[in-house]
């Protein structure tokens, strides 16, 4: 016992969570019991081995082509390909607390499919005030072709990828829908490997949920979509390039799936129905699963500059020859202002009470929200509602003074662009860092799969601050990922 008390004390040294919720010590300082068993292997092995084996992780990774490019203002260094860095200590949660997120994310899902549906219909949930008109119609992401369209089982959104954060109470919130083009799932399937070969000693001690279910149900959701019910549809994955930031994203799920990885030059529109060209000659597409955003699909629908969209493809769409997922227009619901209305959805749509709440939303195009959030401004997380991946955001608290009277000056020449939350105090998990274990700051980005049910993958990506006191988790933003474990 004193030997494993001097370990303990060796590998948390430096580590305090402070005011925040610890995923792994209560207030305290004791041990929650999901962790129990993982502190003892954690002492057991000590920080020399932990470090030994985060370093046989990186090379892995490096081996296996596990990258993510960070982008930069400089003009010199314009992009930086790196491995997405892996945190080797997993998060862990309890089979409650999973099955509480677990059914929040599918109403949570369910009543965003349905509010994509109406507005693009009836819109009754406009007519009835519930979601203000302008916010909607004016909205870049709303794509006036997809009106009165109807597509394959009214399903908009195949893949969603909903940002869960933990607050200092201990209670869940979502923190962002992300319903255009998610990415990250395979890091998910690649972080739980890595852990399955690095640490089977760890991983085989405890009973954890599978996750291999997850990319069946995903390919399933993709051919239910195949128009008039095509028994054996080709399904392609659109990517940009291998010059995304995403690509390794891309050419993982495309091969697990077995499904035919393209780029815009390799489909073409005849008659308005798309082919892919293959050295067996042309092979019509029924479903296409899009990694490329609205305005770069089809050059003669949106941007005439685009060189990574296929000319006509909208107008197959139209015509019911083709399936995309997630559907064009779908962005108009996570814009983040659109993101306050969400409860009101579910009320309105399922006539349930939201199982996940949202965090506080100012939306600053109303004048009085807006002052309110001009006067309290340092203690504001403030982001652009059209942006993601953390980019155009104030974090308040860390901001300089010249900083937070920009950004106000911003606000105030165009409040519309921008809503604000108050500083949540994310979660903070055990990290390796520098050879020691310390408490870094966390979320959980939640992949959600509907087709004729709705399904979750099992844990999820939980990505984590790098820098110490950071509360940004985005990987373009440099921040990592760790495995999520759901122990049985």
């Amino acid at each position: 016992m004193a030997m494993l008390m001097m370990k303990r004390k060796h590998l948390f040294a430096n580590y305090g969570s402070s005011v925040f919720y610890d995923e792994m010590f209560d207030q305290h300082g004791k041990v929650r019991s999901p962790y129990g068993t993982m502190m003892k292997i954690l002492a057991r092995m000590g920080i020399d081995e932990l470090s030994k084996r985060h370093a046989v992780m990186q090379s892995e990774m490096v081996t296996q082509g596990i990258t993510f490019t960070l982008y930069s203002d400089n003009s010199e260094d314009s992009s930086l390909e790196r491995t997405i860095p892996f945190d080797l200590i997993p998060r862990m949660m309890t089979a409650e607390e999973w099955s509480l997120l677990e059914r929040g994310l599918k109403q949570r899902v369910e009543a965003l499919n349905r509010f994509i549906h109406d507005i693009y219909h009836q819109q009754n949930i406009l007519k009835d005030g519930i979601v203000p008109r302008d916010m909607i119609e004016g909205n870049p992401y709303y794509v006036p072709a997809m009106t009165g369209l109807n597509i394959p089982n009214d399903t908009y959104i195949p893949l969603s990828g909903i940002d869960i954060i933990r607050s200092e109470t201990g209670a869940f919130y979502v923190l962002e829908d992300n319903l255009r083009s998610p990415s990250g799932l395979s890091y998910v399937y690649k972080n739980r490997a890595l852990m399955m070969n690095l640490f089977p000693e760890m991983f085989f001690e405890h009973r954890v949920r599978d996750i291999g279910e997850g990319l069946n149900a995903l390919l399933h959701s993709l051919r239910k979509l195949a128009p008039n019910g095509k028994p054996d549809p080709l399904v392609v994955l659109l990517t940009p390039g291998e010059y995304n930031s995403a690509y390794y994203d891309h050419t993982f799920l495309a091969q697990e799936m077995g499904i035919e990885l393209v780029e815009g030059r390799d489909l073409t529109v005849i008659d308005k129905k798309v082919y892919m060209k293959s050295l067996q000659g042309l092979r019509q597409v029924d479903v296409i699963y899009r990694r490329i955003d609205d305005e770069y699909l089809d050059p003669h629908a949106f941007r005439e500059d685009s060189m990574l969209g296929v000319p006509g493809l909208i107008e197959a769409y139209c015509a019911g020859n083709v399936a995309l997922a997630n559907a064009p227009g779908t962005g108009v619901a996570d814009d983040k202002a659109v993101y306050a209305f969400v409860p009101d959805m579910i009320r309105y749509y399922l006539q349930e009470e939201p199982i996940l709440n949202n965090v506080p939303t100012y939306i600053l195009s109303r004048p009085h929200e807006c002052e309110y959030v001009l006067s309290k401004l340092s203690e504001m997380v403030v982001k652009e509602r059209s942006l993601s991946g953390g980019y155009g955001m104030l974090i308040g608290p860390s901001a300089s003074e010249e900083e937070l009277e920009s950004f106000a000056e911003k606000i105030r020449q165009d409040p519309q662009r921008f809503i604000a939350q108050p500083t949540m105090k994310l979660s903070c998990s055990p990290s390796l860092s520098d050879s020691e274990v310390c408490a870094r700051h966390i979320d959980l980005r939640a992949f959600v799969f509907k087709g004729e049910d709705i399904h979750v993958v099992a844990g999820g990506l939980t990505r984590v601050a790098l820098q110490e006191g950071s509360l940004v988790v985005n990987s373009s933003q440099g921040g990592g990922t760790k495995d999520t474990w759901i122990l049985i």
